[in-house]
């Protein structure tokens, strides 16, 4: 089978799935990897004849990508923020509003940065480790803690820092159960948001192949771990700290509430018009 072959044979197979123009983009993405040939050599290889090894890693894919796996998820890493970050299926797939997030927060800690030199910083539900990566490698002297819940997501998370030689402090523990024995001049998060309520709105290729513990509240209140984050910066984040914080949506009002006692609270909308993130000065 020639490499022509292989990519309409790849397309019709997941016809139901993808659009056209969505099958190439995997298509290429895929043959990038196993192929090693980018996108250029792939439209100067078209008679190129596959080896069966070849053939049978791509007929694997898609079986897989028939399931309703995520493409990102079986090729196994992701770019975010400029940096190669693998994935698996104990972490989230990196979103577009998170890397809006880290933007928001980049800004305003170098403003911060005037002040205090090596800011300490705590990333609450940290995943595949994005954001205490992102923010350790733009703030290298400052020192970053990170918890999660998630023993298999922490793997992912300390293999993501080793990757890029970043030192991390990882803590697993159940963050609404967990005391907090130091201070910090920013706590930035990107909690399970979503309600119990929501889950069948969710597509199923995000629930069911995405780990639910951190897409959904483990209670009925979609704004558990907000509350706590709220009781946490009142005693552990410094006067004068920062706060991030990605939000639901739908609830970003009753979010903003929670922290009416910094001395100064907003709600900032993500590029699709929808409130997405709080920003806070305590």
């Amino acid at each position: 089978m020639t490499l022509s072959q292989l990519k309409k044979h790849f397309s019709e197979s997941v016809s139901e799935i993808y659009t056209d123009s969505e099958s190439v983009f995997i298509f290429q993405i895929f043959a990038e990897d196993i192929l090693e040939l980018n996108h250029f050599q792939q439209r100067q290889s078209t008679d190129l004849e596959l080896s069966d090894e070849k053939i049978n890693q791509f007929q694997q894919i898609i079986s897989e990508l028939k399931t309703g796996k995520p493409y990102l998820q079986i090729l196994g890493e992701t770019e975010f923020y400029g940096m190669k970050i693998f994935i698996d299926e104990n972490v989230l797939i990196p979103r577009p509003e998170t890397e809006e997030l880290l933007e928001i927060a980049i800004q305003r800690i170098s403003n911060l940065k005037s002040q205090i030199s090596n800011p300490r910083i705590l990333d609450i539900g940290t995943g595949s480790g994005i954001i205490p990566l992102v923010l350790k490698k733009y703030f290298p002297e400052s020192e970053v803690s990170s918890v999660d819940f998630s023993e298999k997501a922490l793997v992912t998370a300390k293999k993501n820092a080793d990757f890029h030689k970043l030192d991390i402090n990882f803590i697993h523990a159940d963050y609404l159960s967990f005391d907090l024995n130091k201070n910090f001049d920013v706590i930035i998060s990107n909690p399970p948001y979503i309600g119990i309520d929501e889950e069948n709105k969710i597509a199923d290729s995000v629930k069911e192949f995405e780990p639910k513990i951190a897409l959904f509240s483990p209670t009925s209140d979609a704004l558990i771990f907000y509350r706590k984050i709220a009781e946490d910066s009142k005693k552990h984040l410094n006067k004068n700290g920062l706060l991030f914080l990605e939000i639901n949506q739908k609830l970003g009002p009753e979010t903003l509430e929670l922290y009416n006692d910094f001395s100064h609270s907003e709600l900032i909308k993500d590029l699709s018009g929808n409130d997405r993130f709080i920003f806070g000065v305590k």
